[in-house]
């Protein structure tokens, strides 16, 4: 696990500065705490920085081929590492280290960009091919690990995060309006967009090379998860198969030079995670647990529960109101807005773990995998009534039967139908991006500015979650899942545990989202994964033979912080300073008398939006840090540009 940054000119006349490189990487060190390394040919550079896990002593990167011709920069971690180089080695490559990251140079040589298809892991990587003058930046295939790409006409700046674009200093900071909407929308900057005009996220199960002697760039997508039921196999045969394929892919996955851990957040994916992983180890597994003072958002007593019952070696911690004063360090290692409150948690448990261990398991794609959500069973309630109204009557009459209902969160439940109506008058993909949005119009745009709110008024952010639910086929419950994968998982949840992790200099590796895995449960029929509501049956089936029933048939708790509560109470005062304050940095974004109101309405009980708040909260901190003038020491970077031009 690693970072990595690097630079590419058309023009073989201009030459990497080496100060410029090492810029770049120091603005990641965080992810990499124990070596650098570069590789410079003249208009080509190559930096890394290191977290050591495999091959303590000979793994340092750059690593190239026998000659050299061939370098490659690598963030993650390849699990079939072993099986891939003794194929190579029977071929005739020759190997100088026993790390996972020479196999990518030799695998390169046999097969081109085809490589990346035989890998089995998570990684974000670069490889520079001199002899063909040749970029090659591939990142895994549902985005575990991250990739930023700056490319203009004579020029290309990659790194494992946005820091490294900007430290290079010809990456400006102008806003992208459309990301904003995108982010008030969801609470992250979703797909391929970034915040800033000119970078792009590249994104998951995708290629982009770089064929320098023309200039000629390319992107490619080299794996997209097939939904097709296997309807031939009995409920014990399902539940015998993904028992074996969890087994295997949390053996590959505890491979390492240094200890690993587990997260456990109580639920039944940690748990089963945590408890094949003792079934696996010698020695007792240390784990690791967060909660909260709030009854309601704390699992602790659960995690507790499992770490007795596998005999870990345990360590948990509660997550207090005051954990808020981390935002702005948090906000620097997220580099986009984000507004996931579970980041908050997920910093701390994983400030823990670094302090026992370099690597951990987590549970992560469980939910993705076999659908565990319960939107995914709300929804599909909505699908089955959506089924019995006409197209021609729901658009036009439901469309405006929802315009006119009143947003009102003080009315009994059965009342608030504002977002079932809405979703009634939509096509499914569309209807499931309304369920997915944290803030939906007309307040989302009210909440801009005027500058921002004309220029996005045409942008629809729904676009990237409904295109990813048509690749989940016909099935409704498959298509939520395929639009989860397009957006919430690469851009929410993985960035989550990826920035917060590598902050600490840990290893978060997520065994359920092992391509392998997620292809068999693809092939799960939807009734097994949600049964008669019951969300992630099957999984619950299988665990049973693992997990206490206890642990199985509890219901799902978020992991996020209790912002609803803690708006009316200590976060008030900063979101005041913050967000409402005259000389607030978010003052030329959002419309600070919208975003009063909102929060007066929250403070009297009249209204709940404490997840729109805290993105405001949010977004303000990342101003205050991303949006200024640069001063002496950061003369890298470019004065701050709001452009507003039409939104993409």
């Amino acid at each position: 696990m690693c970072g990595i940054a690097g630079v590419v000119y058309s023009e073989s006349g201009r030459s990497v500065d080496p100060g410029v490189l090492k810029r770049m990487a120091d603005s990641i060190a965080h992810r990499g705490p124990d070596a650098d390394g570069f590789h410079i040919d003249r208009n080509v550079g190559l930096a890394h920085r290191r977290l050591s896990i495999i091959d303590l002593e000979g793994g340092d990167q750059p690593i190239g081929n026998e000659d050299g011709s061939i370098q490659v920069v690598f963030n993650g971690e390849i699990y079939n590492f072993r099986e891939l180089r003794s194929e190579l080695e029977s071929k005739g490559h020759q190997f100088r280290t026993h790390s996972d990251t020479e196999v990518i140079v030799h695998l390169y040589e046999e097969l081109g960009d085809r490589c990346v298809e035989r890998l089995r892991g998570m990684f974000a990587i670069a490889l520079w091919d001199a002899r063909k003058q040749r970029l090659l930046l591939a990142r895994d295939r549902v985005g575990i690990k991250p990739l930023f790409v700056s490319v203009n006409d004579g020029r290309i700046v990659f790194g494992s995060e946005l820091k490294p674009l900007l430290a290079h200093g010809d990456v400006r900071r102008d806003i992208d309006p459309a990301a904003i909407d995108e982010y008030l929308n969801f609470g992250v900057v979703p797909g391929d967009r970034c915040i800033f005009r000119g970078v792009e996220k590249l994104l998951p199960g995708h290629v982009l090379t770089v064929d320098v002697s023309r200039w000629q760039i390319e992107r490619r997508r080299y794996w997209q998860l097939n939904f097709e039921a296997d309807e031939t196999l009995s409920i014990d045969e399902w539940q015998e198969a993904i028992l074996a394929k969890l087994d295997e892919t949390v053996r590959l996955h505890l491979l390492a030079d240094v200890p690993v851990g587990s997260f456990l957040s109580g639920g039944i994916d940690s748990s089963i995670v945590t408890g094949l992983a003792s079934r696996a180890l010698s020695t007792p597994i240390q784990t690791f647990s967060m909660g909260f003072r709030e009854a309601a958002f704390n699992e602790l007593p659960a995690a507790r529960e499992i770490a007795e019952h596998f005999g870990t070696e345990h360590t948990e911690q509660v997550v207090s109101p005051d954990a808020v004063s981390l935002l702005p360090q948090l906000t620097n290692f997220y580099d986009e807005p984000f507004a996931d409150s579970s980041a908050v948690p997920t910093f701390l448990v994983s400030q823990i773990a670094s302090q026992h261990v370099k690597v951990v398991l987590s549970g992560d794609g469980g939910d993705e995998a076999l659908g565990g959500y319960s939107r995914y069973a709300h929804d599909l309630k909505e699908a089955s009534v959506r089924r019995l109204i006409p197209s021609w009557l729901r658009r036009p009459f439901l469309s405006t039967l929802a315009s006119a209902w009143p947003k009102a969160d003080w009315l009994p439940r059965p009342m608030r139908l504002k977002t079932f109506l809405t979703n009634m008058s939509l096509p499914p993909g569309e209807a499931y991006a309304n369920t997915l949005s944290l803030c939906r119009l007309p307040l989302r745009h009210q909440l801009l500015n005027a500058d921002f709110a004309s220029a996005v008024k045409r942008h629809n952010p729904a676009h990237a979650a409904a295109k990813g639910f048509l690749n989940g086929g016909p099935d409704p419950l498959n298509g939520m899942i395929a639009a989860d994968m397009a957006t919430l998982l690469p851009d929410d949840y993985l960035v989550k545990v990826d920035r917060a992790s590598m902050a600490n200099g840990l290893e978060v590796r997520p065994p359920m989202l092992d391509h392998e895995f997620l292809e068999l449960c693809a092939r799960v029929p939807a009734r097994l994964k949600i049964n008669h509501g019951e969300t992630k049956w099957l999984l619950r089936q299988t665990a049973r033979s693992l997990v206490p029933p206890s642990i199985i048939d509890r219901p799902k708790q978020g992991f996020e912080i209790p912002v609803d509560q803690w708006f009316r109470g200590p976060l008030g005062e900063l979101f005041r300073e913050t967000v409402l304050s005259s000389t607030s940095s978010v003052g030329g974004i959002v419309n600070q008398s919208t975003a009063k109101r909102m929060f007066d309405r929250h403070c009297r009980g009249t209204g709940r939006h404490g997840s729109t708040l805290w993105s405001l909260l949010t977004l303000a901190s990342w101003a205050d840090q991303y949006l200024k003038e640069p001063s002496v020491s950061e003369s890298s970077t470019r004065p701050v540009a709001i452009q507003t031009g039409g939104a993409s």
